[in-house]
């Protein structure tokens, strides 16, 4: 969706596609992703002051997990990665993959001096952001969890999928997986599925068929529902095989699926990954913060949609940036917000950890599925005093 025009028409765009994709949990790049924040919660777990940034590599037989982590406790790297592969469901080695026989090696370092004395104060609190950078949050109001549809909907579909192999619906799906998601929207509203790719690694033995008849039986319909129709163009496995799968099949890294991390088109995001980074970075936690505000507009009814843009200097504590665009729906100006959300909200790094109690969040269980929509996450948690707060000052 071209968000230049969406600036000046807002939700009075009489019809336009929005599209977004998500990887599965046995995606290479999302196994990296979950192995780096499963570390993440190991050093936490033993320390809640451990500095990370974690970066992992995987490939055929091969995990290689790097960057920089300051502790006072140990962790067992090779234990954390193995249970992430198995958790995935990568126990075989017809895989190429396989969480018993997988070499780990570990090139971590500590973190830099230089950027610890500007960041970390001597009770450990945070002083400053651990780099500089910006960080977008975005809402809107077409779904209950107020995120874009296409976004939501794709992660869901990577959810019922792997839901559907680990409950053994069908024996011959294996972990590797994407999807993508095209809706249509007529008068600024969701009308039809476009399209729909859905890809699922599979045994050699099972039938192009069979698969496209099982996933729009189990998959598509009872996600999509009334919304598919003689308008769309539903692909299953479009390249015709997809056994080699998995790191075997391509390398993974981490952090190369921020978009779908995030809001999978619908609005801009940051430079910087999510995974592997404890809650100093503001690459992360800012992130949270961001989504926060956006959807306290949002929920507000100051505008059906909202974007927030915060941007950091290393060593300094709070944002030296605030940008809020509602794209032509809000109720009071864009400069306005932008001034009062710094008023109500608290945008350094420390406000935001001690907010949302960042050092005691399980951040494996956002490597997958989505970093946002999803109320499990405190991030996703409104403050009906800040919500109230925002009102009164710019009505």
């Amino acid at each position: 969706m071209d968000l230049t025009n969406r600036e000046n028409t807002g939700t009075k765009l009489r019809s336009y596609i929005v599209t977004a994709e998500a990887p599965g949990e046995g995606h290479p790049d999302k196994i990296a992703d979950q192995i780096a924040d499963a570390i993440l919660d190991a050093a936490l777990m033993r320390d809640p002051y451990a500095r990370v940034a974690c970066e992992v590599l995987t490939s055929t037989g091969l995990v290689l997990v790097g960057g920089e982590i300051t502790t006072d406790g140990y962790i067992d790297i090779a234990k954390e990665a193995r249970q992430v592969i198995q958790d995935i469901g990568y126990t075989s080695s017809q895989y190429g993959f396989d969480a018993h026989s997988v070499s780990i090696l570990s090139a971590i370092q500590t973190q830099s001096s230089d950027i610890a004395q500007s960041v970390i104060g001597r009770n450990g609190a945070v002083i400053g952001a651990g780099d500089q950078g910006l960080v977008f949050g975005y809402a809107c109001d077409e779904t209950p969890e107020y995120m874009p549809f296409a976004s939501l909907y794709s992660q869901r579909m990577m959810k019922k999928v792997a839901q559907l192999r680990k409950e053994r619906t069908c024996s011959w799906m294996r972990p590797d997986a994407k999807g993508l998601v095209r809706i249509a929207y007529e008068q600024g509203k969701v009308s039809y599925l476009a399209g729909l790719v859905l890809s699922v690694q599979h045994d050699e033995h099972v039938s192009q068929k069979t698969i496209q008849e099982f996933c729009i039986e189990h998959v598509v319909k009872p996600l999509f529902g009334d919304l598919v129709c003689e308008k769309t163009n539903i692909l299953i496995n479009p390249s015709g095989r997809f056994i080699i799968g998995g790191p075997q099949g391509d390398t993974g890294l981490t952090g190369r699926k921020i978009i779908a991390d995030s809001y999978g088109g619908s609005a801009r995001h940051g430079g910087g990954a999510y995974s592997g980074k404890d809650p100093s970075k503001v690459d992360r936690s800012a992130a949270y913060m961001a989504r926060n505000i956006a959807k306290t507009i949002v929920k507000a009814q100051l505008a059906s949609q909202c974007e927030v843009q915060l941007s950091y200097a290393i060593g300094v504590s709070d944002p030296i940036g605030c940008e809020v665009s509602t794209f032509g729906t809000g109720k009071v100006p864009d400069k306005l917000l932008s001034k009062k959300a710094l008023q109500v909200f608290d945008c350094s790094p420390q406000g935001i950890i001690d907010m949302f109690q960042l050092r005691h969040v399980l951040y494996r269980n956002t490597a997958v599925y989505g970093h946002f929509g999803r109320e499990e996450f405190p991030w996703e948690q409104i403050s009906k005093d800040k919500m109230h707060t925002l009102v009164r000052i710019v009505s």
